[in-house]
């Protein structure tokens, strides 16, 4: 046995066997699974500013990696673990330690993220949505929309970006820069706003800013994509006519507890968007409303409603004298306290929205 310890070709055989062991071990680490088991994908974030060690914790935490020190290991040896790329990562079972670092640190198929806006809602509620769903900054987004100099930058005519954010589903990647998402909601503005309408617009002696302002309104009055065009008709009727609108979403935005059942000491406040008291349309928009309300500010249904109030089925009973809408809002408290009874007896809180119109 001696003989054969002292002989250079066995310690070659064994230097052989050892560096195979170890270069298949090596291999492994660097591409074999290390990545969860079964069909489903799994999602990562990679935020601004988080270090590899963060990362890591999370790829742990989430059940994303199965051996945290064989994944710390590619890092360090492939380099650039201070500059992994932000953005949302789907990671797909059994790939390997290489695949997934390479894919963060180099940025490979971060993901776009679907977003819905839905219409009628202010830029603080934009703000709210997007900053749980891509994670911006709400407050800095909120500052920029009502930032008056970077509103006319965007070739807005308006003291704010409020009614020209356009609702729609948009794809953005995680944590977007600010700025550059409020030119994209403003973009999509300009393209359904097309010169066609402008053109309207000027006819009816309007500006782009009175349009908007009606179409948030109109926005904020009915769910009923059937009634849009006859509320905006009502509105140019009271408008023709120097009558108040006497519109709820404006006195929605001026509370500062709403949105909220709107309440007849609220009818009473010295503000400018006070449609109850000051005639004419209040100062601006009152949410971003849609493509729908927009077609239906400038082009409205011609009859001669000018009154209209809820009928407790989602949608309004429209008159043309104040008379058979007085008759219209007994019938609406009727309906409205026998539904009170009824909800109060099976224990339910009313299913109606009471709203002043």
């Amino acid at each position: 046995m001696k003989s054969v310890l002292r002989q250079p070709r066995f310690w070659l055989v064994i230097g052989i066997v050892v560096t195979t062991v170890g270069l298949i071990r090596f291999i492994d680490i660097l591409y074999g699974s290390n990545t969860f088991e079964g069909d489903a994908e799994r999602a990562i974030y990679v935020s601004r500013g988080q270090t590899f060690a963060s990362i890591v914790d999370t790829l742990e935490t989430c059940g994303i990696i199965r051996n945290r020190s064989e994944f710390v290991f590619v890092g360090k040896l492939l380099g650039g673990a201070g500059r992994m790329q932000i953005g949302k990562y789907v990671v797909s079972s059994g790939i390997s330690n290489y695949d997934l670092f390479t894919m963060i640190r180099d940025g490979r198929g971060v993901r776009l993220i679907s977003v819905t806006i839905p219409e009628g809602l202010r830029a603080r509620s934009h703000a709210r949505i997007l900053a749980r769903t891509v994670g911006l900054d709400s407050a800095r987004f909120v500052e920029m929309v009502y930032d008056n100099e970077f509103t006319r930058s965007l070739g807005i005519e308006a003291h704010s970006l409020e009614g020209y954010l356009l609702p729609e589903t948009y794809g953005f990647y995680w944590q977007p820069d600010e700025k550059d998402v409020i030119i994209r909601l403003v973009d999509q503005f300009k393209k359904v706003y097309t010169d066609s309408l402008q053109e309207r617009a000027q006819g009816l002696g309007w500006t782009t800013a009175q349009v908007m302002t009606l179409a948030s309104i109109v926005e904020g009055e009915t769910v009923l994509g059937e009634e849009r065009e006859t509320i905006s008709g009502v509105y140019h009727n009271r408008l023709r006519k120097r009558m108040p609108l006497q519109a709820d979403p404006t006195i929605q935005y001026m509370i500062e507890d709403g949105p909220r059942r709107v309440l007849y000491s609220d009818l009473k406040l010295d503000h400018p968007y006070n449609t109850y008291r000051n005639r004419g349309l209040p100062p601006g928009p009152v949410n971003n409303p849609g493509k729908a309300s927009i077609l239906a500010a400038l082009y409205p249904v011609r009859h001669n409603y000018l009154f209209f109030v809820a009928n407790g089925k989602g949608g309004h009973w429209f008159s043309t004298n104040f008379e058979d809408h007085k008759r219209h809002v007994r019938q609406f408290r009727r309906n409205r306290r026998l539904e009170l009874r009824a909800t109060a007896q099976n224990g339910q809180g009313p299913s109606s929205d009471l709203r002043r119109n």
